[in-house]
């Protein structure tokens, strides 16, 4: 009994210390909630989520934060591609989307923050006479209220879609980076495979050269040898001629004695 006893002091004590550490996490939570309430705080962390996701996800030099169009027009962040510049916006109001889950009257007032939001990133950002690409990404901060954007009776993703503007949350945004850095890999791969291409055709070229110079080379042996050839005979017939005249001197000589 003593020792179930013991057991059971020890349990309770764990689980006031684990209690109490719930508390403080709570308690850390809800200042973390109060300090997001301002708008401009929220938004600073969104935008720096954002940065985080782009630095951790794509080369340095393939986007721009802050990005400023030659209109003076500034957008949180730019990716440069082959295709053109896919502007992002990060800005986002959650007021309205908060009054909405304490009271559904809300809605509309909700509903008419992300349509006015929508337009605003494709009346300023969408500049294909600047370069960009025709549609830009509407970032969205929180997976709650993407949610919400993506399920609106209202339409509000086809609203979107009309308008040019695509809806992106924190986990959506993250596989869109996955495709770019592919899209990446395949332009740094079909650039390589143009090196070598290029490589190839100047190795050919030299090859035909070289074959040029080789029957050239050829013809010059054969002639060469040709010439060898006739040398060696006229060589022979000399020699042949030269021991005839010989034998015909020492017969004379034979006769004489």
């Amino acid at each position: 009994m003593d020792k179930r006893l013991d057991y059971q002091t020890q349990q309770i004590l764990q689980s006031q210390r684990t209690i109490g550490e719930m508390s403080e996490i709570g308690k850390s939570m809800k200042d973390l909630q109060e300090f997001l309430v301002s708008p401009k705080l929220r938004g600073g962390l969104g935008e720096q989520v954002l940065k985080e996701l782009l630095t951790q996800s794509l080369p340095k030099q393939s986007f721009n934060l802050q990005y400023t169009f030659a209109s003076g027009v500034r957008v949180d962040a730019a990716i440069k591609t082959t295709s053109g510049i896919i502007p992002i916006d990060s800005k986002f109001t959650m007021e309205n989307f908060k009054k909405m889950h304490q009271d559904k009257s809300f809605e509309k007032d909700f509903v008419r923050d992300v349509k006015a939001r929508i337009d605003e990133v494709a009346g300023k950002y969408i500049l294909p006479d600047e370069g960009t690409v025709d549609f830009a990404l509407m970032y969205v901060p929180s997976e709650a209220v993407y949610y919400e954007i993506v399920n609106s009776e209202a339409g509000l993703m086809d609203y979107a879609y009309k308008q040019r503007v695509m809806p992106v949350s924190p986990s959506t945004f993250y596989a869109f980076l996955r495709s770019i850095l592919l899209s990446f890999e395949g332009q740094k791969i079909a650039a390589e495979i143009k090196t070598i291409q290029q490589a190839l055709r100047a190795i050919r070229t030299e090859t035909s050269k070289f074959g040029e110079l080789l029957a050239t080379l050829q013809t010059h042996v054969n002639n060469s040898y040709s010439i060898m050839s006739r040398i060696s005979t006229s060589f022979a017939n000399l020699s042949s001629k030269v021991d005839n005249v010989q034998s015909l001197g020492a017969g004379e000589k034979t006769k004489e004695t």
